[in-house]
């Protein structure tokens, strides 16, 4: 990966999207050259979808709970984890080292539903107990992690020399 793909990538994340135009008019990168980059990305894995982004309030998904999950459980945690993302409304999911075990996020349409949740956690045997904390306001949402990072940074960080 080299400084034009890193600008690319950048770009994609503060524009939200892919567009090769609109990539052009940011990067100064020529649409042809965008397009064989971004294939590349892809192949590589580094980019691994074309999703659109939504607005999780707007679609009703406003209620956002971030759960931590101590757990007694033998053997692996990749069981107990599988039975934690099957929990629906769980958007993402951490393996953690202390006392919590799971770092459990939830995008859930209303404080009705955060009771349903928390019972289907608490209804795996392996779980001891929850600790859940209701968000209040979203101060900046990790879709687009490349945000938070300036391009001289990224550059530097990514960029194979």
């Amino acid at each position: 990966m080299d400084e034009r793909d890193v600008r690319l990538l950048k770009a994609i994340s503060d524009l939200g999207t892919g567009s090769p135009e609109r990539l052009h008019e940011e990067t100064d990168i020529p649409v042809s050259t965008i397009h064989y980059r971004l294939n590349n990305l892809r192949e590589d894995g580094v980019i691994e979808n074309d999703l659109y982004d939504l607005d999780l309030d707007e679609l009703g998904l406003g209620v956002t709970v971030v759960i931590e999950v101590l757990a007694d459980y033998s053997g692996s945690h990749e069981q107990l984890s599988e039975r934690l993302l099957a929990v629906e409304g769980v958007t993402e999911a951490y393996f953690t080292m202390g006392e919590t075990d799971f770092v459990v996020v939830a995008r859930l349409p209303d404080s009705d539903d955060v009771e349903r949740l928390i019972r289907a956690f608490e209804d795996i045997e392996e779980v001891d107990r929850t600790d859940s904390t209701f968000v209040i306001k979203s101060l900046r949402d990790g879709q687009r992690p490349l945000e938070s990072y300036s391009l001289d940074s990224l550059v530097g960080m990514l960029a194979d020399e």
